[in-house]
């Protein structure tokens, strides 16, 4: 009923810059919240940075500075800027979004990407 699909992830050296892009696809009807999650092996998922729809964005602490997050709205696209990449900063990252779909049931459901690698490493 409804797809994220992740995109650019990889391998970069410490201080580089990824561009991760997640598409949302399927019967919606609208986006409340789109977000990239991360996930350390060994360590607990973590919220990276996320944005509402009105604009409205909320980062960790740890990559504030560093990372920007965006999205657009007509493309139901949210994108994550990534730079002074560290090794601290590999993980598998996880798109998320609030949606509501289209039907009689609009309460917003959370959805998730199936994940992308990013790897930090010389």
């Amino acid at each position: 009923q409804v797809q994220l699909v992740e995109s650019g992830g990889g391998l970069v050296q410490p201080g580089g810059s990824l561009r991760l892009s997640c598409a949302v696809s399927g019967r919606i009807f609208s986006i409340d919240v789109m977000g990239w999650y991360r996930q350390a092996p060994e360590k607990q998922r973590e919220l990276v940075a996320a944005v509402t729809s009105a604009g409205s964005t909320n980062y960790a602490d740890s990559v504030k500075g560093r990372f920007t997050i965006s999205r657009d709205n007509a493309k139901n696209t949210v994108y994550l800027q990534m730079n002074s990449l560290g090794p601290e900063d590999t993980a598998v990252y996880y798109c998320n979004a609030l949606i509501r779909t289209t039907g009689w049931d609009r309460r917003p459901r959370e959805y998730w990407g199936q994940g992308t690698q990013v790897t930090v490493s010389s």
